[in-house]
């Protein structure tokens, strides 16, 4: 198989990604766009590692550890969002500017 598919596939991930996280406003959106975009990094990690052949498989353990980053930040994010939505009833993330302290404001 040819390099450019997957990375065109990891280009079409991580734009939809971006999108997800610019354009929605709610916080599990914003973490699936997230994911989204780690997996696209993994994906090229994997792709590259193949294309590469070298026999260290150093995409592969790099998308390993990428996974691992992707699950804590996950555990935290859902955390955040749980919080949020017990203590406000919704997961806006612009209405959740309210959360500052009142001297932490500029």
């Amino acid at each position: 198989m040819p390099l450019i598919l997957p990375l065109l596939l990891a280009v079409v991930l991580f734009c939809l990604g971006v999108y997800g996280v610019l354009a929605r406003r709610n916080a599990i959106t914003m973490l699936m766009s997230f994911e989204l975009m780690l997996n696209a990094v993994n994906l090229n990690l994997v792709a590259f590692d193949a294309w590469r052949l070298d026999g260290l498989a150093t995409g592969q353990t790099l998308a390993v550890f990428v996974i691992t980053l992707a699950a804590a930040e996950i555990g935290l994010g859902l955390a955040i969002v749980l919080l949020l939505f017990r203590g406000h009833g919704h997961v806006d993330a612009d209405a959740a500017r309210d959360l500052l302290e009142k001297g932490a404001d500029r």
